[in-house]
C-alpha cells in the first residue's frame, strides 16, 4: 500500500535488463531495497554497526542462539533506510534453504483478486547476488492443492514489493536459499482459514514424502508491515484515528503494541487470528480496513497455514516471540543515499509505518 509509484515508471522497470532471462523475474523497487551485492553487503555492515548491540540484546532475552531455527517468521517489508534494522533480527534465524514467501497483494484490486493463493510462474528472482531460484516444491505443492483455490498471476508478482523486500536478505543469509512466493488477497477470515488449512495439507504431504523437516528443510516468512498511519499521502486516505500530535502518535503505538502482544505472541490459535482480523478488518466488509495493517491477510494466512501445519505434522504447537516494534519516525533512518538507494514516502507524524518483527518456534 506505501508505494505510489507512477505506471510509466512501473512499466519501465519491467521492460528494461534485457541481459535477464524472461523467466526472471526482476526487481520493481530499487529504491527502497538492495539489488547489488556492494549495496546489500553495505546494508548489513551499516546495520550491524549501528543496532547490533540492540539486535544482540533482543536476541539475549528472548533467549535466541545460533542454534535458533525459525519454523515461521513475521517480517516487515518497507524501505531498508526505514525497517532495515529488523529484517537481520528476525531473518537471520531462518536456517532452512527452502522458504515459502507469503507476501501482501497491494494491487488486488487493481487485477481484481481475491479469495485465492496467488503464486507466480518465473523460474528465479533476481538478488543482489545472482538470480535466486523458485524451488521445485512449488509444482509438488500445487499438484496437491485443489483446482479453484490458486491461480498462478506473474503480473502482479511482477509488480508487487513485499515479497522483493525479504529475498535480498534471505540471499545474504544463505547465498544458495530457494523461495517459493505465495500472495495473500482480499480475503475474509473463513477464507483465511479454508485456504490456509489446504496449504498447511499440500506443504505436510509433500514434506512427509521427502522426508523435509519444518525449520530445518522449509520456513514460512510472512511479509507484513503494521499500522500505516496519518492523515498525509495516504492515497486521499485519513488513518489517523487518534490524530497526528505526539499525542496521538503514543495512543496509536499503545493500540499498535496491544494487537502483537494479544494475537501475536505466545501459542498462535485460530481465535487469536480471528481477533487480528477484527482489529483490522472492517465486521461488515473485510475489503476495508478497520485498522489499517498492510499485512491483513497475510499474516492470518500465515499463521493459520503454521497452526494447521503443526497439527498435520504431529508437531507440538508453536510458540511466538515478539523481537521487536518499530516505526519510521522511532529513528534517525539508516543511510542508504551513497549507495543509490533511499526511500519511496515521507515519514512523520502525518504519515508513518509500523512494523513488527516476530519468531515462532
Amino acid at each position: 500500500m506505501k508505494r505510489y509509484l507512477p505506471t510509466l515508471l512501473i512499466a519501465m522497470i519491467l521492460v528494461t535488463s534485457a541481459t535477464i532471462p524472461e523467466s526472471d523475474r526482476k526487481p520493481v523497487d530499487p529504491d527502497g531495497f538492495a539489488t547489488k551485492a556492494r549495496q546489500m553487503d553495505s546494508v548489513v555492515a551499516r546495520i550491524n554497526r549501528l543496532e547490533g548491540q540492540w539486535i544482540r540484546d533482543a536476541w539475549k532475552k528472548n533467549h535466541i542462539d545460533k542454534s535458533t531455527e525459525w519454523k515461521t517468521v513475521i517480517c516487515p517489508h518497507d524501505d531498508y533506510a526505514y525497517a532495515g534494522w529488523l529484517y537481520p533480527a528476525v531473518l537471520s534465524h531462518i536456517k532452512a534453504p527452502v522458504v515459502i514467501v507469503l507476501g501482501v497483494a497491494h494491487k488486488a484490486k487493481k487485477f481484481g483478486l481475491e479469495g485465492k493463493m496467488l503464486f507466480d510462474g518465473f523460474e528465479k528472482w533476481k538478488g543482489p547476488y545472482g538470480p535466486v531460484a523458485v524451488s521445485s516444491l512449488r509444482a509438488d505443492i500445487q499438484r496437491n492443492l485443489p483446482a479453484g483455490s490458486w491461480l498462478v498471476h506473474d503480473s502482479i508478482h511482477a509488480a508487487e514489493h513485499s515479497v522483493e523486500a525479504l529475498v535480498p536478505f534471505l540471499q545474504y543469509y544463505n547465498r544458495k536459499v530457494e523461495i517459493i512466493p505465495i500472495l495473500v488477497p482480499y480475503m475474509s477470515f473463513a477464507s483465511e482459514d479454508s485456504l490456509s488449512l489446504l496449504l498447511a495439507g499440500a506443504l505436510g504431504k509433500v514434506m512427509k514424502e521427502k522426508g523435509l523437516v519444518w525449520g530445518r528443510d522449509v520456513a514460512i516468512a510472512i511479509s507484513n508491515d503494521a499500522v500505516h498511519y496519518g492523515d498525509k499521502e495516504w492515497g486521499g486516505e485519513n488513518y489517523a484515528k487518534f490524530g497526528c500530535d505526539s499525542t496521538g502518535y503514543r495512543m496509536a503505538l499503545t493500540h499498535e503494541l496491544e494487537i502483537v502482544r494479544t494475537c501475536l505472541t505466545g501459542q498462535p490459535d485460530r481465535e487469536k487470528m480471528r481477533k487480528f482480523s477484527k482489529y483490522t478488518v472492517r465486521d461488515n466488509d473485510y475489503h476495508l480496513y478497520k485498522w489499517s495493517w498492510c499485512g491483513r491477510y497475510s499474516v492470518p494466512f500465515g499463521i493459520l497455514t503454521s497452526v494447521h501445519l503443526a497439527a498435520g505434522l504431529s508437531l507440538a504447537p508453536l510458540s511466538g516471540t515478539i523481537l521487536g516494534y518499530g516505526t519510521s519516525i522511532q529513528q534517525k533512518p539508516l543511510p542508504v543515499d551513497d549507495l543509490g538507494m533511499g526511500v519511496t514516502a515521507i515519514a512523520e507524524l502525518h504519515h508513518w509505518v509500523g512494523y513488527a518483527a516476530v519468531g515462532y518456534k
